[in-house]
């Protein structure tokens, strides 16, 4: 049987007592990884790497590279898998752009991503911050590439124009999961209006690549996947990354499977045939891992 025919685990099957091998990384605190979190804190910023307890926040972070989260760290969604904080954000800090590129002058940052919990509370949820903080790092740090990992801003098109007008390297927004578990996984987003973006993205700035990602394990078949993969495909998305969802607590979406690395290679294998620029699939992809080396791919 094709691994593309594969229809996710057997409900009747239980999950492991313990993570599959292939899912164990070393515990961050090498010396880089300690620097990089002592600036952090005194530059009163905020890491994704962090707050979404990625799994690479360790190898990253040797490599002198990290994904600044703007905006405060409480979002204003409550997405059933994400590990970030919701509630009432705090105010807006208009000087907090100023500390990102101070951050990157700091840790001579060739490339640099910048992303942030959902704004709905904000008249232009949050776009001038991004296209602030983009002109700002280009300045203090000529050279050093930008990509924005962007919310959907509500599909407000002129916050996406206004974050694409100060010329990211990278637009990127992610997909999350496929349209069956929209519903269920990200209540406060559209499947559509994800489309939508990217569509909007290409007409407005050709020229700047697009990029998403998945995450696996939620309930979704192999199927569904290849066929996202293809929806994006025809909006013109370059770079797609998936990777396994794991669940943060008890509280959160409960995990279906765990994804095994043949099946993401069968993935991977699948979306170059497909077209994209790059792809990133594995366990422990997450939407910025080896993000240097996806600009170098996507020809930027």
């Amino acid at each position: 049987m094709e691994l593309y025919q594969i229809m996710g685990r057997h409900r009747s099957e239980p999950l492991p007592e313990r993570k599959p091998s292939w899912l164990k990384v070393k515990a961050p605190g090498g010396p880089n990884y300690l620097r990089l979190k002592s600036l952090m804190r005194e530059l009163d910023l905020h890491t994704v790497c962090e707050e979404a307890h990625c799994p690479n926040v360790g190898e990253c972070w040797e490599h002198g590279t990290a994904t600044f989260m703007i905006l405060g760290d409480v979002c204003t969604r409550n997405c059933a898998y994400c590990a970030v904080a919701h509630g009432r954000p705090p105010k807006f800090d208009p000087a907090e752009p100023s500390r990102v590129a101070e951050a990157a002058k700091a840790m001579s940052l060739r490339h640099l991503v910048i992303t942030s919990v959902d704004r709905d509370d904000l008249p232009d949820f949050g776009a001038w911050a991004f296209a602030e903080t983009i002109r700002q790092v280009h300045e203090a740090v000529p050279g050093c590439s930008v990509e924005v990992l962007v919310p959907d801003f509500q599909g407000d098109e002129a916050a996406i124009r206004s974050v694409l007008e100060a010329r990211p390297e990278i637009y990127n927004h992610n997909t999350e999961t496929v349209p069956r578990l929209y519903k269920k996984a990200r209540p406060g987003g559209r499947y559509e209006r994800v489309r939508q973006i990217f569509r909007f993205a290409k007409a407005t700035a050709p020229d700047i690549p697009t990029k998403t990602g998945i995450i696996l394990g939620m309930g979704e078949t192999n199927e569904e996947v290849l066929q996202t993969m293809r929806e994006l495909r025809e909006v013109d998305v370059d770079i797609l990354t998936l990777g396994q969802y794991l669940r943060p607590s008890n509280d959160h979406i409960p995990l279906d499977r765990y994804v095994t690395p043949d099946e993401f290679r069968m993935f991977y294998t699948a979306g170059m045939e497909m077209g994209f620029k790059h792809v990133e699939s594995g366990p422990l992809v997450r939407s910025s891992y080896h993000a240097w080396e996806q600009v170098q791919a996507a020809g930027v």
